[in-house]
């Protein structure tokens, strides 16, 4: 139990050059592309991303999809469509959780070892970056306590200000009782 914390790792930085099997995109529904951390990748992987995103059709909010990373450090992208913040009234919590854990249950089905995840739905969709990072960390401490893959898990912020609440809070984890320790 207490070794999932320490499969988990926090870094600043751009998720689309992190040598890992596979990084996690805060796609929309549609999986072809937007803003932020989204864009990003899929400029960096190239246009057979999008080709691929068309192909699937859309992805719900709080499921996940797999493709290739093309032009991408990593061999795979996982595609998850966060909630939109409603203040915490429109089960937002929940669907973000399940963004992790079915990120990680295709992680698992594909062999993957290694993930990086961007701080899901706290950029245009407005999900407050304290309240987004407890759910993440709860999310994925519970998932690692309960399986052996993928082997590590990061966390990759762009701003050292998240990385910094990203650092707290799991700092303040307990596995034992899936809860920010006050």
């Amino acid at each position: 139990m207490s070794g999932a914390i320490e499969r988990i790792a926090v870094v600043t930085g751009d998720i689309t050059v992190l040598a890992v099997d596979a990084i996690v995109n805060a796609a929309n529904e549609s999986l072809l592309g937007g803003g932020g951390v989204d864009g990003a990748i899929h400029r960096a992987a190239g246009p057979k991303l999008l080709d691929e995103c068309r192909e699937i059709g859309g992805c719900p909010t709080g499921e996940a999809r797999i493709t290739g990373g093309y032009e991408l450090a990593a061999r795979y992208v996982i595609h998850t469509v966060g909630p939109v913040w409603r203040g915490g009234t429109a089960d937002e919590s929940r669907l973000l959780g399940a963004c992790y854990s079915d990120a990680l249950r295709l992680a698992k089905q594909n062999a993957i070892e290694t993930i990086a995840f961007p701080a899901i739905s706290t950029g245009v969709y407005g999900y407050p970056i304290e309240a987004a990072t407890v759910v993440a960390v709860r999310s994925v401490a519970a998932w690692l306590v309960a399986n052996e893959a993928p082997r590590a898990v990061t966390f990759c912020c762009f701003s050292a200000r998240d990385s910094a609440v990203y650092q707290r809070v799991l700092g303040a984890f307990n596995p034992r009782t899936r809860a920010r320790v006050p």
